[in-house]
């Protein structure tokens, strides 16, 4: 069974009133990934979930869960209301940040890495909308585990970023022995490695590479919580205007 079934199966049997621990015996998933998978799955234990534990700790154990989920459907929402809408500076401002835990920084190589599919969304969105690099540029290599199928490793990308699947590269598979299950159940569908080519056009080469170590190196200029000012910066990325504030009036970051 691959890991998106058993993750199905989960829920499924999480709907049906299964507890952490009758779910992790009937398909040998550990609960740590239980939890992961169904934390916000509503728990109403099934008769044979109450007869393994008594009826007192049972109606704690669902209220707890219960005002668990509820707490964090009012967080999100409150910081949903406080992010607001997002501009094409905002856009800008995150994929950088995103370029900078994710991104390729050396061999002027433009590439980002990641296995959750909305930062993967974020980074194709940026490289699209920001970073203008059209879409024949992109280059996706798929890196799973031997117990993943690589069809559905590449029909999942490929839906998941909009890259047709004839610009995938050859899959990569982890056969290191040192993987645990628990490790590679994590990964359903593995990682995706995001890559930049130039297809010919130079300003999606090295010299895209150059321009977002350029960004960053300007975000870098932060100082004491305060926005210094960049002679030129704007000049880094043609057609969008901004500017920064003067020393008089600069603003807090944090």
């Amino acid at each position: 069974m691959t890991n998106s079934n058993l993750k199905l199966k989960a829920i499924n049997l999480r709907q049906e009133g299964w507890s952490y621990n009758m779910i992790s015996e009937k398909i040998g998933v550990a609960k740590s990934t239980l939890s992961n998978w169904l934390a916000e799955i509503p728990y109403n234990p099934s008769a044979e979930a109450i007869k393994r534990i008594k009826q007192g700790p049972a109606k704690s154990a669902v209220l707890r869960h219960n005002i668990k989920l509820q707490n964090i459907k009012d967080i999100k929402a409150q910081a949903a209301a406080e992010l607001k809408k997002i501009t094409k500076r905002d856009l800008w401002m995150m994929g950088i940040g995103l370029y900078i835990g994710e991104g390729s920084k050396v061999h002027e190589y433009t590439r980002i890495v990641n296995s959750d599919p909305n930062i993967v969304k974020l980074a194709i969105r940026w490289f699209r909308e920001i970073c203008k690099v059209p879409l024949k540029n992109f280059l996706l290599t798929v890196h799973i585990y031997p117990n993943i199928s690589v069809l559905e490793a590449v029909d999942y990308w490929s839906t998941t970023t909009g890259v047709p699947k004839h610009q995938f590269g050859q899959t990569q598979i982890d056969k290191r022995l040192n993987k645990t299950a628990k490790k590679q159940n994590l990964l359903p569908f593995g990682t995706i490695h995001i890559s930049i080519r130039s297809c010919g056009d130079p300003n999606f080469g090295v010299a895209l590479h150059r321009k977002i170590m350029g960004w960053i190196e300007a975000a870098y200029q932060v100082r004491g919580h305060r926005i210094v000012a960049i002679p030129q910066v704007s000049n880094l990325m043609p057609g969008v205007r901004f500017s920064l504030p003067a020393p008089e009036k600069q603003r807090r970051l944090f």
